[in-house]
């Protein structure tokens, strides 16, 4: 790290690493990378899993260089709105009163898992004048209006607009996580200045995995199929039904093998969908050890990826980096206009279909049609594979992310003169150097 002074990072989420929630996959790369260029790095997680119950992990540890202390928190788990509320009410109130009582950092970024957390980030800085950012990994209330949870219109949700706004207005910085997001931030009254976009990432340089040197796909026994897998969370944004239809069409197909490995609040749909269609060509698996990943991402020959039309621009599927990782095919059901939808475009590493788009064909047997040529013919699928690992080397990669997000801090809480030029500064990576820009230091916060 450049400078004299070892800045002190608090990093809030309720998820973290070993726990299998995206968002703390993230935190721990970007955490791990930060302590190991000398940032003393602190992050307040619970002890809550992303599935119902705790966490089996100790409260206070240090994981490659990093502080994690996880404060107790109910955990009723993800299937219930009252359990979840319950949840979160008990994470706020422990890292309130950490934030409130505990050491000062000379920065503080917090998730957006809960929703709202960063409203303790306000109070802190109105307190004890505790500088605070938020990493935007998805928006709310905007996200409960998308869900159906809140009426758009409705007290309680202007109310909670009104607030969370306030609440990205105050700090010093926001990451979003691409162009449609980063235009629903600037709804918020941020100012432009203070909003830089770091793309997500998912998947590793080691997750282009042979089929055939695979474990998993023999003790799946699916070497001689073509595989087509949803894996990830299976949650309240995501759209099953043209997946639904695609699968019912392609159901005695022997050559397609439908497999879903995660878990979420629609894996019982998904189930239940299987079982009444009676599909032999179909399996659920729960969520491989993080170690695995490449292994699992790789016995996938095609990437299932879907976004609800109404979650454009508020949630991002970080599941597109993996699959490119693994260089495989990305087959995205959802709207033409949002991150992924652009990614993919932008690297011809696979198909969009928009449900929405009008077309004569339903957007099931469009999605059957271009699994069945893939399956005919494979050269065609390695090549769009192929596109996506070289795009995710290039820009993806979640050192480049790292490093870019880091640009932003320094900028930010390590070079906080007011006539300090922009900075440019080369990030050593193994494999080459990449040249990261940081942007001019935010002005005060309001």
């Amino acid at each position: 790290m450049d400078g004299p002074t070892k800045v002190s990072l608090l990093f809030v989420n309720q998820h973290y690493a070993p726990d299998v929630a995206a968002t703390g996959q993230c935190l721990a790369d970007l955490a791990e990378h930060l302590a190991s260029d000398g940032y003393d790095v602190e992050v307040l997680a619970s002890r809550t899993h992303y599935g119902p119950g705790h966490l089996d992990a100790p409260a206070r540890e240090v994981l490659n260089g990093v502080r994690v202390r996880r404060l107790a928190a109910t955990g009723f788990g993800r299937g219930t709105h009252v359990g979840r509320l319950l949840d979160y009410a008990s994470f706020y109130v422990a890292v309130l009163l950490t934030l409130l009582v505990g050491r000062r950092y000379d920065g503080v970024v917090f998730l957006t898992t809960p929703p709202l957390i960063g409203l303790i980030g306000r109070v802190a800085r109105a307190v004890r004048g505790q500088r605070y950012a938020i990493w935007s990994m998805d928006l709310h209330p905007e996200a409960e209006i998308a869900a159906g949870m809140l009426r758009e219109r409705s007290l309680a949700s202007r109310l909670l607009a009104r607030l969370d706004a306030s609440a990205y207005r105050s700090a010093d910085f926001v990451v979003d996580l691409g162009s449609h997001m980063r235009q629903r931030v600037l709804q918020k009254g941020v100012s432009p200045a203070r909003v830089h976009t770091v793309h997500v990432w998912g998947g590793r340089r080691d997750a282009n995995v042979a089929r055939g040197v695979s474990p998993l796909a023999r003790h799946l026994a699916i070497e001689d199929r073509f595989v087509v897998m949803y894996s990830g969370n299976a949650g309240i944004v995501h759209d099953f039904d043209a997946i639904f239809e695609a699968m019912r069409e392609l159901r005695d197909d022997p050559r397609i093998f439908f497999l879903f490995v995660g878990g979420g609040p629609r894996r019982a749909d998904v189930e239940a969908f299987a079982a009444r269609e009676r599909m032999k060509n179909f399996a659920y698996h729960d969520y491989f050890p993080r170690e695995l990943l490449s292994h699992s991402l790789s016995v996938a020959d095609v990437h299932l990826i879907s976004l609800r039309h109404a979650f454009a621009g508020i949630s991002v599927p970080s599941k597109l980096y993996g699959a490119m990782a693994a260089a495989r095919p990305v087959l995205f059901v959802g709207p033409t206009a949002c991150e992924t939808a652009d990614a993919i475009r932008e690297a011809r590493c696979g198909v969009v279909v928009d449900p929405a788009d009008g077309g004569a064909v339903p957007a099931g047997a469009r999605l059957a049609t271009v699994l069945r040529t893939w399956a005919d013919v494979p050269a065609v699928a390695a090549v769009l594979g192929a596109r996506g690992r070289h795009a995710f080397l290039e820009r993806y990669e979640h050192r480049l992310g790292c490093a870019a997000f880091e640009s932003v801090v320094q900028a930010a809480w390590v070079y906080r003169e007011q006539h300090e030029p922009r900075l440019t500064r080369t990030v050593r990576l193994r494999g080459g150097d990449a040249r990261v820009t940081a942007v001019d230091p935010p002005a005060a916060a309001n």
